[in-house]
């Protein structure tokens, strides 16, 4: 009786710690980001996933942004840098792509990073909201 008790009590264990949860690891189940470093920082880069599609993912994601006000979003690739390992490319290795941001009405430009290789919860970087 007593390896019987044990073996339910192990499963249940088992079944509430695989069970997934929602929302995502900031504590925001919204689709805007309070991480200030989300999407500025090469350390925290915007993970749109998929090697082969990854520059359609990119243009997709900054597509899907506004500004505060539902603005229209501007952008323009600055280039490639901060190399990194990954192993969703062919090479175990990966660059982040940086892209000047911007929409009207707003005074400067920003520099976001994204890593086409990864996937990550995808959110809006401080100042934008996504479509």
């Amino acid at each position: 009786m007593m390896k019987k008790n044990l073996y339910a009590f192990i499963i249940a264990l088992l079944i509430v710690g695989c069970s997934s949860s929602k929302g995502s690891s900031t504590g925001d189940s919204s689709a805007n980001s309070v991480d200030e470093t989300y999407g500025y920082s090469e350390k925290n880069a915007i993970k749109v996933g998929g090697f082969e599609q990854g520059p359609k993912n990119e243009r997709d994601y900054l597509n899907s942004l506004t500004g505060p006000n539902g603005e229209p979003v501007s952008f323009t690739r600055k280039g490639s840098c901060c190399q990194f390992k990954t192993a969703n490319s062919p090479y175990g290795m990966g660059m982040l792509d940086m892209y000047r941001v911007s929409y009207q009405g707003k005074k400067d430009t920003v520099l976001l990073y994204i890593n086409m290789y990864d996937k990550g919860k995808l959110k809006a970087p401080k100042g934008f909201i996504m479509k």
